[in-house]
């Protein structure tokens, strides 16, 4: 009878992986169907609260992706799960179409708008103004694709290699890495405040801003872009001041625009929880030799063994560990991988008989909804 109950669940949100020895903290979507293709989406959470957030909407269109997440809490993760599609539905209808422009200014709505939240809880809960979140997103839109990205998520297509006789696939990546473990991003922000030689420090075995933050674009950390929250006594309060002259974070996107091919097979959009463990290469080639069906929850099992293997464990081993403990051995990672037939002969059949629809990934594993957040969140 609970079996019977949780089934209409299943097909709405998705699946957990519990039972017979299975990841507890991994979530995972059947396959489903868009416009042009099918599409999954799988997460494993290792933080306390489930900074990670994503989600899917589908029409008969297109696709939307979004991939978010979270550093410093999950607040502002899952406020862009909730207001950055509606900005881009809103300005593509006024523009009469997706674009580069529609897409920054939805961005910059989202941002603004969780800055607006920022200072009406600022008072209350001063530390939400160090909550950030990257955010990642892709969209097809009559034939042409569109990834937008903050920070350290990544989109990646994998295509055939037309020098091959036999079928074989490459990975060609479709983002900009905003993190100053990149070289040219680190010249980047140095080029930006050249009366700061301390901007960029490697501390702690990685490369920091300001030995913060390793990202350099983000929907959130107010504190690092407007001087009045850094400098208000009640956040300092919280530690050490932070001397800045100016901003040392953006909220502007790198925006790639490009024609879908027919050599076109798939797109894997992960968070870096994800990016951390396998190449971009090992990831298309997973995708690519194993079926659909269960193929998300196929790349987690592999960068989750890899995480095992770096820290000479079992991947059995790991899904013992609960959340925030767990945190210790890997990211959160999300992904989702979509499909792409439009070479096919029945594409234009199924984009014409495609009916909206959205997929949300859970806000927290073990709850479809957040625990005790403020409702405009």
């Amino acid at each position: 009878m609970l079996r019977s109950c949780y089934r209409p669940l299943e097909r709405c949100f998705g699946r957990w992986c519990t039972g017979g020895g299975s990841d507890a903290l991994l979530w995972h979507t059947d396959l489903k169907s868009h416009a042009a293709g099918d599409y999954s989406i799988a997460v494993v959470q290792a933080n306390s609260s489930l900074e990670d957030q994503s989600q899917v909407f589908t029409s008969p269109s297109g696709i939307y992706v979004g991939v978010y997440d979270g550093h410093g809490g999950p607040e502002a993760s899952r406020f862009v799960n909730k207001h950055l599609f509606p900005y881009l539905q809103k300005f593509s209808k006024e523009q009469g179409g997706l674009s580069t422009d529609v897409i920054k200014k939805a961005f910059s709505a989202t941002e603004e708008e969780f800055l607006r939240l920022v200072k009406r809880s600022f008072p209350a809960r001063p530390q939400i103004a160090s909550v950030g979140s990257c955010c990642l997103v892709g969209a097809i839109s009559n034939g042409v694709l569109y990834v937008a990205n903050l920070g350290d998520s990544r989109a990646v297509l994998g295509r055939k290699d037309s020098n091959s006789k036999k079928t074989h696939v490459v990975a060609e990546r479709l983002s900009t890495d905003h993190n100053v473990g990149v070289e040219e991003v680190r010249k980047e922000v140095e080029a930006l405040h050249p009366d700061d030689s301390h901007i960029v420090v490697y501390t702690r075995g990685v490369w920091r801003i300001k030995g913060i933050i390793q990202v350099s674009r983000s929907i959130g950390d107010v504190y690092l872009k407007k001087p009045d929250f850094y400098r208000d006594p009640i956040f300092q309060q919280l530690g050490s001041t932070i001397p800045l002259k100016r901003p040392v974070m953006t909220a502007e996107p790198s925006v790639l625009v490009r024609q879908l091919r027919p050599q076109d097979l798939f797109l894997i959009f992960a968070s870096d929880g994800l990016w951390e463990q396998l190449s971009d290469q090992t990831a298309v080639e997973i995708v690519f030799k194993h079926p659909r069906a269960g193929n998300c929850k196929e790349i987690v099992r592999a960068a989750l063994q890899e995480a095992a293997k770096k820290r000479e464990m079992r991947y059995d081993d790991i899904k013992k560990i609960d959340k925030g403990i767990r945190r210790h051995f890997h990211d959160d990672i999300t992904v989702v991988v979509v499909f792409l037939d439009r070479h096919d002969s029945s594409a234009d059949q199924r984009f014409k008989q495609h009916t909206a629809g959205s997929t949300i990934s859970p806000v927290d594993i073990y709850s479809l909804s957040g625990d005790g957040l403020e409702e405009d969140m």
